[in-house]
């Protein structure tokens, strides 16, 4: 499987799963049809199934197009079902969901939204984490509570280190402000940022990212316990 980069709106990234052998693919997140349209009409790509990490308008906005368009099939989280436009698979908790050549574990991960789900392509080490875990930051808790997205936060740190990670949104730049400025003598961040200058300044994306990375950069992955994670939330709730 490879995975392409899709920008969308003004800072959100869909993905594109493709299996090159059947010519197909899945998406994470569409935010908006148009761009993935593009891309896969340019290709010649089958568009199979749309998979939702959950319902805000900003990570489901193509679902309807798309699906009309190539007739793929919706995939989201069972207790999102009233939520997700045009769901017709529903996931649950730990399942492990496979079609075709696709194969990935499901982890609720509640904290941003009381749905929030995370796709574990566990065979070739990837992770879709949406607005639960961003590169050297996390997701706002507009549902779930401090606690719920600790606890998030804990499942995917239990994963394998070189686990890659692919989050909703390009605000890694953004986010190394807050955790510089809350861990200063960080060596391993200091570097992180210079690379993603450098990116930047080039033209790419910041994504994928590592848990690795993350587990030494990520303020909020190192955290030592829930009242320290909510501190920091609170802070940078208001940074």
């Amino acid at each position: 499987m490879r995975v392409e980069i899709i920008p969308c709106l003004k800072d959100n990234y869909s993905y594109l799963i493709i299996d090159d052998k059947n010519n197909s693919a899945c998406v994470i997140d569409p935010s908006e049809d148009k761009p993935i349209v593009d891309y896969l009409k340019n290709k010649n790509i089958n568009l199979k199934y749309i998979l939702n990490t959950h319902h805000h308008p900003d990570h489901i906005g193509g679902n309807k197009n798309l699906k009309k368009i190539f007739k793929s099939v919706v995939v989201g989280f069972k207790e999102d079902y009233n939520r997700i436009p045009e769901i017709d698979i529903f996931l649950k908790d730990n399942q492990i969901w496979r079609a075709e050549n696709f194969i990935a574990k499901i982890i609720h991960t509640p904290g941003h939204t009381s749905g929030h789900i995370c796709y574990h392509f566990f065979e070739d080490q990837l992770i879709f984490t949406g607005d639960t875990l961003f590169s050297l930051g996390c997701g706002r808790i507009f549902e779930g509570t401090h606690s719920q997205m600790y606890e998030s936060l804990e499942k995917i740190k239990a994963l394998p280190e070189k686990t890659k990670i692919y989050c909703g949104h390009e605000y890694t730049f953004s986010n190394s402000k807050f955790c510089l400025k809350y861990d200063p003598t960080n060596k391993k961040l200091i570097k992180k940022i210079s690379d993603l200058k450098k990116k930047i300044d080039n033209g790419f994306p910041s994504i994928p990212s590592t848990l690795k990375d993350e587990m030494e950069c990520n303020i909020f992955l190192k955290a030592k316990d829930q009242k320290s994670f909510s501190k920091l939330r609170d802070l940078k709730d208001n940074f």
